[in-house]
């Protein structure tokens, strides 16, 4: 059964009282929460650019219901005044697409006044990666802690080195990676089960040396928890495996409730950067996912199977990364052709 909405006045009568410009934006988030699966992050995105829409309507004495498409246009026109990015631009032209489609087909407006807009012409930036010597030298960063240094310092390490080595070693996006659950942590097992965007679920296989991080970071998570009798008179986080809802993360906040966060993941990463001798600037958790795709590619995987292990929907969006194909093809020939050193 599909979801309810509140629909507005059949078309050709003018509605009686039209619904604000935040009700509608609610509902159209409604609609992608419940029939697109669209998880939190991106129905916050998709709040924000709509927001920054009808905060220029408001100031032109307008609203959702009532624009026309030469007020679309003129907070384009706007955005480019504002210095803002070709994506950054389209990707809010496609939120206000999908709001004005929505709106047309329950009714809310009689009209779509951006099905005929066009965006900016997109170019598509290359991914920052790293070479496979930068993310040697990360990875020898991250396990290389004082194994003298107190136990929460251990333990704060080890979770750090493991979600590094488990995030090269699977391609997994930064907001799946925390979220994993406890029962996600069985060694015997080559593969992990992860729930990505829509809330599909894919299998990722396991390298040794993410297994190895895995099992070092669950000792000493089973150490600390011995130390502190169970966690029984604690009043702190209780430990991966504790029974329980608190118990539920593979990487729990040690700090408050809920897991490891992606802002705190960033910041430790960028500091364990800097002790490698890389520059933090050029590092973040998805530069870690780009260098998983990009190696297996320059190792002779295909495509469609690195968009599986990604986790894409459509390949695509797998395709930002066959400026490696091209590169390895271009060193095949290169090396392999009996005419190419003549």
């Amino acid at each position: 059964m599909g979801r309810k909405v509140v629909r507005g006045t059949p078309r050709g009568t003018a509605p009686a009282a039209r619904p604000s410009d935040p009700r509608l934006i609610a509902l159209f988030l409604d609609m992608l929460a419940a029939e697109r699966g669209a998880e939190r992050n991106t129905l916050a995105a998709y709040g924000r650019d709509l927001t920054d829409f009808t905060a220029y309507l408001a100031g032109a004495g307008l609203s959702v219901a009532a624009a026309a498409t030469e007020d679309l246009r003129a907070y384009l026109g706007e955005l480019a005044k504002r210095g803002l990015r070709p994506a950054t631009t389209a990707r809010r032209l496609s939120a206000i697409r999908q709001l004005y489609r929505f709106l047309y087909a329950e009714g809310l407006r009689r009209d779509d006044p951006a099905a005929v807009l066009e965006g900016p012409k997109r170019v598509r930036a290359l991914p920052k990666t790293l070479t496979l010597a930068e993310v040697d030298r990360l990875l020898r960063a991250a396990a290389s802690f004082d194994p003298a240094a107190p136990s929460p310092a251990r333990l704060r390490a080890a979770r750090l080195a493991c979600v590094v080595e488990l995030l090269y070693a699977t391609g997994l996006r930064v907001s799946e990676l925390v979220a994993l659950p406890a029962s996600a942590a069985r060694l015997d097992a080559p593969v992990i089960v992860v729930r990505g965007k829509g809330n599909k679920e894919r299998l990722v296989p396991l390298n040794n040396a993410a297994k190895q991080a895995m099992a070092h970071y669950l000792a000493l998570v089973a150490q600390a928890r011995d130390a502190r009798g169970g966690g029984r008179s604690s009043t702190r986080r209780p430990l991966p495996g504790k029974r329980g809802r608190e118990g539920e993360w593979l990487f729990p906040s040690f700090g408050g409730s809920g897991h490891f966060t992606r802002q705190h993941f960033a910041r430790e990463l960028k500091a364990l950067a800097a002790a490698a001798g890389l520059r933090p600037a050029q590092l973040s958790p998805h530069v870690l996912r780009h260098a998983f795709a990009s190696h297996l590619l320059h190792n002779g995987a295909d495509l469609r199977v690195v968009q599986t292990l990604l986790g894409h929907a459509d390949i695509s969006t797998t395709q930002i990364y066959t400026h490696v194909l091209e590169e390895r093809l271009k060193s095949l020939v290169r090396d392999l052709h009996p005419l190419a050193e003549e």
